[in-house]
């Protein structure tokens, strides 16, 4: 049981002790309720030491969550609310605390049948019993898809993330003809574009795994795991999407978008060290530094004839090719044309 869930029963428990009206609690009282509050949960001997239910009642006490509880120490000796109608579970909200939670409940409810929010479904409802926002619709919708495939996989992803688990999985890349079974040192779950990927560290090398290209992963106990202190931001600084060269760096990228569709990428920009370099009636030119990788081909690509790659060389020529192959692709129908 997380330590987080031990507190939560700790403070109902002395909640409902320091609210009865007809028992005095001493100190040593109030570590045998706990104590005993956390043996029915675990089923097994918890002792809750004089220290723990100090601190407890004094951030009870505090502000820190909310409760400002008026707890007092009568007779010297034992504890209640001088407020015998006072409850943690009582706490009033106002009409702006009510909107601001409902906001909140509609956004979880947008991850409630995604794996790893399963567990989450019934405290969701609860939420929304408790501040009556169940007929209210949802009016924030996030991009998600489901039924993705390796989604399956993010559960024990996670878990080994959090606990510092070595893995073995059974991997296919799209170039191999073969799977092949890689330990890895999990660090982070990357989403890009609708696609989930996990940040490893194997070989020396942090590496990037799709989700699914995975067929089966075990957690691997015999091997120690390595915890590189992952800085996502540092490490996906310098790029558009989740694939990174260890060996590549960064270059200046100048790109020209059509004065119609600019405004688009001004409010959008496509990486942080975006920049405008000129703007006249034919369109706005900009600047952005980053590895020359498949995701910003992607994202180039997309924007069709209103983007033109102006700088480098190298990226130009490639999305000239692509161009040239996806224009072949329609030969025929332009064959079709011309005969109709």
């Amino acid at each position: 049981m997380s330590s987080n869930k031990n507190a939560l029963i700790r403070y109902k428990t002395l909640d409902k002790c320091l609210k009865n009206k007809y028992k005095k609690y001493t100190l040593e009282d109030l570590m045998d309720e706990c104590s005993e509050a956390l043996f029915e949960f675990e089923g097994k001997e918890s002792f809750v030491s004089k220290r723990t239910v100090q601190l407890d009642l004094q951030n009870m006490r505090s502000e820190k969550f909310g409760y400002e509880a008026p707890i007092e120490v009568y007779e010297r000796k034992y504890y209640r609310y001088s407020d015998q109608d006072y409850s943690i579970h009582q706490i009033s909200v106002n009409e702006n605390d009510l909107k601001a939670m409902n906001n909140a409940v509609q956004i979880l409810k947008q991850f409630k049948d995604f794996s790893m929010f399963k567990e989450m479904n019934g405290v969701i409802q609860k939420l929304e019993d408790s501040i009556h926002s169940t007929s209210q619709k949802s009016i924030i919708h996030l991009d998600k898809n489901e039924q993705l495939k390796g989604l399956e996989h993010i559960d024990i992803l996670y878990e080994s993330i959090l606990n510092k688990k070595v893995l073995k999985i059974c991997y296919k890349s799209f170039k191999a003809g073969e799977s092949n079974i890689i330990v890895v040192h999990p660090q982070l779950l990357k989403e890009y574009n609708n696609r989930w990927f996990l940040i490893c560290w194997h070989k020396k090398a942090i590496y990037n795994l799709a989700l699914d290209r995975m067929e089966e992963i075990e957690i691997d106990d015999t091997t120690e795991y390595i915890d590189k202190d992952f800085d996502a931001d540092r490490y996906f600084g310098e790029v558009i999407g989740a694939t990174v060269s260890e060996t590549q760096r960064p270059q200046n990228v100048i790109f020209m978008v059509s004065a119609q569709h600019a405004p688009y990428v001004k409010t959008k920009p496509f990486h942080h060290s975006q920049e405008i370099v000129s703007e006249d009636e034919n369109g706005t030119t900009f600047k952005i530094c980053v590895q020359l990788n498949f995701e910003l081909e992607r994202m180039i690509l997309g924007m069709g004839e209103f983007l033109t790659v102006l700088a480098p060389r190298k990226l130009k020529q490639r999305i000239a090719k692509s161009i040239r192959i996806a224009y072949s692709n329609y030969q025929d129908l332009n064959s079709e044309m011309k005969e109709s």
